[in-house]
């Protein structure tokens, strides 16, 4: 099955030979861990789990519409939170983004991200069809 690497003006790639954001294959996108990282590749957006949140859940949507689909084909996703306890600020986020059924979930605290400063990554799967 050929794959494709999708990408949006909006969300900044990583470097060359590192990883893609989101590959298409068939009617699937599958869209990396995203993080609150600006378009700069070092600062990270947002002070809190809502804030950071929101706008990964932006890069989602906005790596979703580059493959031609909308926030209601994403059908899975998984949401790393460095604390547990904040897991209702995330779901608030999510809320703004999913109205009906929401996609599959799952929550997994882990014991960091990245950097200490990041708080959320979420990774997402979408079935765009034959759109």
């Amino acid at each position: 099955m050929p794959k494709t690497r999708i990408v949006s003006p909006a969300v900044a790639e990583a470097p060359p030979g590192r990883w893609s954001n989101a590959i298409r294959a068939g009617e699937f996108l599958f869209i990396s861990g995203q993080v609150s990282r600006a378009n700069d590749g070092k600062t990270i957006e947002g002070k809190g789990e809502y804030e950071q949140s929101k706008i990964i859940f932006t890069k989602i949507k906005n790596l979703v519409e580059a493959a031609g689909g909308t926030t209601d084909d994403v059908v899975r996703v998984t949401i790393y939170v460095v604390d547990i306890k904040q897991n209702t600020e995330v779901w608030r986020a999510r809320q703004e983004f999913f109205k009906g059924d929401f996609p599959a979930s799952t929550l997994v605290q882990v014991a960091a991200l990245g950097t200490p400063e990041v708080l959320v990554e979420i990774e997402a799967i979408a079935h765009i069809g034959g759109k």
